[in-house]
């Protein structure tokens, strides 16, 4: 019974911390209606509800939300040091969830993992794409990848890229039928491609610099995106300005489909950063992972 109630565990917490069946059977690999089943013979067993399930939405009861945040770190430990035991084999194995932004994954990323994983045919990785600032340890993530000011201080953090300069661009077709900004209250008068936020919902405010003084500037336009790539599409349709790493606009810049303005109130943001708690253990798989994608100079 009690090796039941483990297993069983196991897929309680998946359902609590996706606070969705749908989503917890896609990353278990198993049927809503198994995990259903399952959930309600463990609570038959245990005596006491630990799910409040409506048409929209799955959350811990007081009783879930105790074993969610007591056993399920104690379950970690045993998974980190089974983990552990299996490194000291001759072949790194495992699994490694990295979260990152799409643009970051394309063309940082999966580049750097590319030539690793032929090499050890038993370590898997799993990248997920996510605007959101997510806790790498509440979703079960080993790596999180962010700006260097959006990284937590009690996270062990990794450079991936030196400090990155932004850009202000548009289209020759755009700049036109328009006057070249060169102010940020020109930037008002003009069709700005804005990004909303997956974090809070709301819009992002560019953070322009001039002689050392910030600025954030809530522009206004007929598109809004949430991912940069779109954002950079519809600059290179001529549908309005855009904001973006000029790491990601520099080969449209140089081609001649974007023109670069007002480079001197673009500045320059801290660069990416791999992390990950502190406390965790560090397997060879994540340190295999690490030094792939970590700054070489």
């Amino acid at each position: 019974m009690a090796r039941d109630n483990i297993n069983d565990i196991l897929v309680f917490l998946a359902v609590a911390r996706e606070r969705s069946f749908t989503r917890a059977a896609a990353q278990l690999g198993m049927t809503q209606s198994a995990l259903s089943h399952i959930i309600r013979g463990l609570e038959e067993r245990l005596g006491v509800r630990l799910l409040t399930r409506t048409t929209r939405s799955v959350s811990p009861t007081e009783a879930g939300e105790r074993l969610l945040q007591n056993v399920g770190p104690r379950l970690e430990e045993i998974e980190a040091e089974i983990t552990a035991v299996s490194d000291l084999g001759d072949k790194p194995a495992g699994t490694i969830r990295i979260t990152a932004i799409d643009h970051v994954i394309e063309s940082l990323l999966w580049p750097r993992l590319a030539p690793l994983l032929p090499q050890y045919p038993d370590l898997h990785v799993e990248l997920s794409s996510d605007y959101r600032l997510v806790d790498i340890a509440a979703e079960r993530f080993d790596i999180g990848v962010r700006y260097g000011d959006q990284v937590d201080k009690d996270m062990i953090a990794v450079r991936l890229t030196v400090d990155m300069p932004m850009s202000i661009v548009a289209s020759p077709a755009y700049l036109a039928q328009r006057p070249v900004p060169g102010t940020p209250q020109d930037l008002m008068k003009h069709n700005c491609i804005a990004l909303r936020l997956a974090s809070s919902g709301g819009l992002y405010a560019w953070e322009l610099e001039h002689e050392g003084q910030s600025l954030e500037l809530r522009v206004r336009g007929q598109v809004v995106c949430n991912t940069a790539p779109h954002i950079l599409q519809v600059a290179l349709d001529g549908c309005g300005i855009a904001f973006l790493p000029e790491e990601m606009t520099a080969p449209c810049v140089q081609d001649g489909r974007l023109v670069s303005v007002m480079q001197d109130w673009c500045p320059r943001f801290p660069g990416l950063f791999a992390y990950y708690p502190s406390r965790r253990q560090s397997s060879r798989a994540l340190g295999l992972v690490i030094d792939a994608i970590r700054y070489k100079g």
